[in-house]
């Protein structure tokens, strides 16, 4: 039995401006199996939320697949920061891949070349550096922008969505050598199953949170035919397990994932010692979800009524549309 209505509120602080947030919020709920975490950006409607919401209730109510593996390599994050920062950031991880953030404006290619190459810097000529665009390019501009990259980085390892459509993928892939990765294009399908990616991409990033589980994502997997990495939605510890579940149960995994993402929120809601921060470029395959910590819960308690109000709100919707989904 879950009891929704128990499900504790979380708002945690962003250490960077982060896909246009300062502040993680969402919802952890409690079931046989352990906790789960719902936490969808708020920008998503109620349909698009039902998948994330049903990434929690797998994870509390039947838990995950067995792994084949026990420990997921992981690359850093790097946000659109200064390049010194960048350059911390790469040097003081402890990994061996590097995402970094690019197109956070119209005009950021010269501070996403001095962000590229900070990096490389950081990381030296056997470092792998991938870049992600979150689809804010055209066609043309992608082109342009990614050879530079390119050569900034000393050679990139691939490039995350650099437009918003699969044909604009595909057309970019023509007329580059880097390897293109579809992520939006594939978690925001209205099919993932049946989402063609095969021609416009050579790497799928599958995220186990908005895709509906870690069964549901295996099958995505699957479907798309492609080398797979796995990459946070931004959870806390309790939302990031589903992720390594997913990574440890993936039959091949030939990429770092992108699962280092903790380091990007100012707390958590786990116990330090439990806390899922990559040691050595690695993190562990869990068996379980995590607890949280009766302590951090409420020291990152939602503190505006009204916010905690909308976030209870939103559950009862999403559990209803999830409902009628399922019907």
């Amino acid at each position: 039995m879950i009891d929704f209505d128990a499900a504790r509120g979380y708002s945690i602080p962003m250490r960077t401006r982060f896909r246009g947030i300062t502040v993680r919020e969402g919802k952890l709920i409690e079931g046989p199996a352990g906790w789960g975490e719902f936490c969808p950006f708020a920008e998503y409607d109620d349909r698009e939320s039902s998948s994330w919401l049903a990434t929690a209730i797998e994870q509390v109510a039947e838990g995950w697949p067995a792994p084949v593996r026990d420990r997921i390599p992981i690359n850093c994050t790097v946000p659109a920061v200064v390049p010194e920062r960048a350059h911390e950031i790469a040097a003081n991880s402890g990994c061996r891949t590097a995402k970094i953030k690019v197109a956070d404006h119209p005009e950021s290619l010269a501070e996403d070349l001095a962000r590229v190459e900070a990096v490389r810097d950081a990381l030296g000529q056997d470092g792998a550096i991938r870049v992600d665009a979150n689809a804010l390019w055209d066609v043309d501009t992608a082109v342009n922008h990614i050879r530079q990259l390119d050569k900034a980085a000393g050679g990139l390892e691939y490039v995350e969505q650099p437009c918003p459509t699969i044909e604009e993928l595909a057309a970019v892939r023509r007329k580059v050598e880097v390897r293109i990765a579809a992520d939006e294009s594939i978690r925001r399908a209205e099919d993932p199953l049946r989402v063609a990616v095969a021609g416009a991409a050579d790497v799928a990033v599958i995220k186990c949170t908005p895709l509906g589980g870690v069964r549901r994502s295996l099958q995505v997997a699957e479907a798309a035919g492609l080398p797979c990495v796995v990459s946070s939605a931004l959870e806390t510890s309790i939302g990031l397990a589903a992720q390594l579940a997913l990574a440890g149960a993936l039959p091949e995994l030939d990429f770092a994932c992108g699962l280092g993402t903790l380091s990007l929120l100012d707390g958590d809601v786990v116990a330090d010692h439990a806390s899922l921060r990559p040691g050595n470029g690695y993190l562990p395959v869990p068996s379980t979800p995590p607890a949280p910590d009766p302590v951090l819960l409420d020291a990152y308690a939602m503190a505006d009524p009204e916010r905690a109000a909308w976030w209870r709100d939103r559950l009862a919707r999403v559990r209803a549309e999830l409902a009628r989904a399922s019907a």
